[in-house]
């Protein structure tokens, strides 16, 4: 018969059976089962001790063994009663401080007692400890060292329970001999350094900003860094027991900012000052000033201004830098500041008409266009333009102009500070405003306008075919001397000034007085009428000629050279004039010797037959004149001059039968008789 000679649990989910053996048997079934019968279980072992598994932990059991061969099953042996021993405590491992470990778990049911031993890796000396809490804390151990805990329940038998083994790292020491390098790269960059420490996995180097980065070496780059900040950084020791106390503060501030905001003041030209707001962790700038010709200024200071000659045309190109112990600033923006375009330095200007300026001048730096102004018309821009010349056309005659060149760009405007350049137009033309004839026959008194400023030079130019006659004055009149009679001229007016001459006035004719003729005669024709006769003048169309006395006068108007006169009073002395006429109206007073009409004929001529052949003859005279007497027949003549004052005559041996025509005539002064006296016929019979 077949015993179990007993049964007992080393784990709490099985039961090891130890039973004698029997002859014949193949092989041994272990049956166990609960003793309310809500659990059997039978395991085939092949010899002793066999173990039964898959039990519920310090639970009762049944046990009992048969053996088996290929005949079939035995009995089962007598039963043994068997309680399985309590689970392992579920130990969980902290490390709250790099010299402690911590172990908790959950109570473990039926459990009174709870055994922890702890072994260092790599060491053999343990440490054992019983607690009824469920919880234990290891002290004074070595930081970054791997220590393994094992743990066991005790039941209230006195019985051991599974036991679990757990292995804890303690945390690391934190790290020590901080340093801090700032990177000068472009983003910026700080390398932290420490000394490594025993059973550290990884290192985080953390700034009071936030900012961190990890290594498992020795450094490691925290990037990008902002800039103008005034931090500290530690370092933390990590592995799988968490992190160590962080390290002592390494105080460290970053590069400074580059400057937000630069401006140029230029206070006057040439001089400028690039200014900028005082920036936080700075200790010195530097400006960098580069003109765009090449050339460039550097300027180091403390302050928050930086002082540069800027010429004017130029753009400056400003690059600033900050400092501080940390090192450079990254380059700020580039500033571009343009001085104002330079003002044209030769700027000629050229009267090319009498009223149009031509302006030149070379083209100066920094100058995209050019405004081209004159002063006393209102500042109106006449000329805009790229190119360096203007005309300024249309301005007022006589004026003095100031013009102003401006140069202009398009990002800093114009220049208004380029000097005048001042120049007078040509003065204004004259206008005539007479042309008339002085007392003298040879001069004309030119009247025109004087529109100019004082001092002007007017100069008046009679041009005729063959000659040319000028007068010139200060005044608003001139006066043309010595013009031929009889001839016709256009006279002009001009205005001079020491900018030159205006342009010419319209021209007005002139026509001057036709010449008197150079000779004239006047015959008497009958005793009331008289032959004027005179030379061709020049200039003159028509003629008008007057006999003047203070009996009465006679007048003829005639284009011919001569002209017969009637109502003339005999006896009567005569101021003979003649009237020459242009074609235009113009006279020439001519005035000649006078002229003494004849004596006037007597009247009442009676004849007186006498003795001895003879005859008288009687008359009337108007006045103490003498006379003669004419007797003319067809066979002789005969002639009685009487005394003087005589107013009768007798004429001796008068043929009878003879015909006469008798004249009695007054005799002028050199000796002559008038011939137009009237006659009478006289018959002379014979008795």
């Amino acid at each position: 018969m077949m015993l179990c000679s007993q049964a007992y649990s080393k784990q709490s989910d099985s039961i090891t059976v130890e039973f004698s053996e029997v002859m014949g048997a193949s092989g041994y079934i272990l049956r166990a089962e609960t003793e309310v019968g809500d659990f059997l279980s039978e395991t085939a072992v092949t010899s002793s001790p066999g173990t039964v598994l898959q039990l519920q932990p310090y639970t009762d059991y049944t046990l009992s063994v048969m053996s088996v061969n290929s005949a079939g099953r035995s009995q089962p042996s007598a039963p043994v009663q068997t309680r399985t021993v309590v689970v392992a405590p579920q130990l969980n491992s902290t490390s709250p401080r790099n010299d402690t470990i911590l172990v908790t778990w959950s109570p473990v049911n039926h459990a009174v007692l709870y055994t922890l031993c702890i072994i260092k890796e790599g060491s053999n000396s343990r440490l054992k400890l019983n607690t009824s809490d469920p919880f234990m804390t290891f002290d004074d151990l070595e930081p970054g060292t791997i220590y393994c805990v094992k743990g066991t329940a005790w039941d209230l038998d006195g019985r051991p329970g599974d036991d679990l083994t757990v292995c804890q790292i303690t945390r690391p020491l934190s790290p020590g001999t901080i340093q801090v390098f700032l990177t000068q790269t472009r983003s910026g960059g700080l390398a932290v350094y420490w000394q490594m420490v025993h059973g550290a996995d990884v290192y985080l180097a953390k700034t009071s900003t936030g900012q961190n980065c990890s290594a498992s070496g020795r450094f490691c780059m925290i990037s990008p860094l902002s800039c103008g900040q005034n931090h500290s950084v530690t370092v933390t020791a990590e592995n799988r027991a968490g992190t160590s106390n962080p390290s002592d503060p390494e105080e460290f501030i970053t590069f400074p900012c580059p400057l937000e905001q630069v401006w140029v003041d230029e206070h006057q030209a040439g001089s400028c000052w690039v200014s900028w707001n005082k920036m936080p962790l700075v200790e010195y700038y530097i400006a960098f000033v580069k003109r765009d010709d090449g050339s460039e200024e550097r300027c180091n200071t403390t302050d928050t201004t930086c002082h540069f000659y800027c010429m004017c045309g130029y753009t400056y190109l400003i690059t600033m830098f900050t400092y501080n112990q940390a090192g450079s600033s990254p380059p700020g923006d580039v500033f571009n500041y343009t001085t104002i375009p330079c003002c044209p330095e030769d700027v000629t200007i050229a009267l090319v008409s009498t009223e149009t300026l031509e302006i030149m001048w070379s083209s100066v730096r920094g100058a995209e266009l050019y405004e081209t102004t004159a002063g006393e018309i209102d500042d109106v821009i006449h000329c805009k333009d790229t190119a360096p010349v203007c005309a300024l056309s249309n301005l007022r005659c006589n004026t003095q102009y100031s013009v102003v060149v401006t140069p202009c760009s398009e990002i800093r405007g114009c220049n208004r500070t380029c000097k005048p350049h001042t120049h007078e137009t040509a003065p204004c033309s004259p206008e005539i405003l007479s042309v008339s004839q002085t007392n003298s026959s040879s001069s004309v008194s030119v009247l025109y306008t004087a529109p100019n400023t004082p001092n002007t030079t007017y100069t008046v130019t009679a041009v005729g075919l063959t000659d040319t006659h000028t007068c010139q004055s200060l005044s608003t009149s001139c006066q043309l001397t010595q013009l031929p009679c009889g001839a016709t001229y256009d006279v002009t007016a001009y205005a001079r000034t020491a900018v030159g001459p205006s342009l010419s006035s319209y021209s007005v004719p002139l026509e001057t007085g036709p010449c008197c003729p150079h000779t004239l005669t006047v015959d008497q024709v009958t005793q009331a009428m008289t032959n004027v006769t005179w030379s061709p003048a020049i200039g003159a169309r028509s003629y008008v000629t007057a006999l003047t006395s203070s009996r009465g006068h006679a007048k003829c108007h005639t284009m011919d050279t001569h002209c017969l006169m009637g109502c003339i009073t005999c006896g009567t002395n005569y101021s003979v004039s003649l009237e020459a006429i242009s074609r235009t109206g113009h006279k020439a007073e001519c005035r000649y010797h006078g002229f003494s009409s004849s004596a006037c004929c007597p009247s009442s001529v009676r004849l007186y037959r006498m003795a001895n052949k003879s005859l008288r003859v009687y008359w009337h005279s108007s006045g103490p004149q003498n006379h003669t007497v004419d007797l003319i027949g067809t066979g002789t003549n005969h002639t009685c001059i009487p005394p003087p004052l005589s107013s009768s005559c007798d004429v001796a041996e008068v043929m009878c039968g003879d015909v006469y025509t008798m004249v009695v005539a007054p005799v002028n002064q050199d000796g002559s008789k008038v011939t137009f006296c009237p006659g009478r016929i006289y018959s002379g019979e014979c008795v």
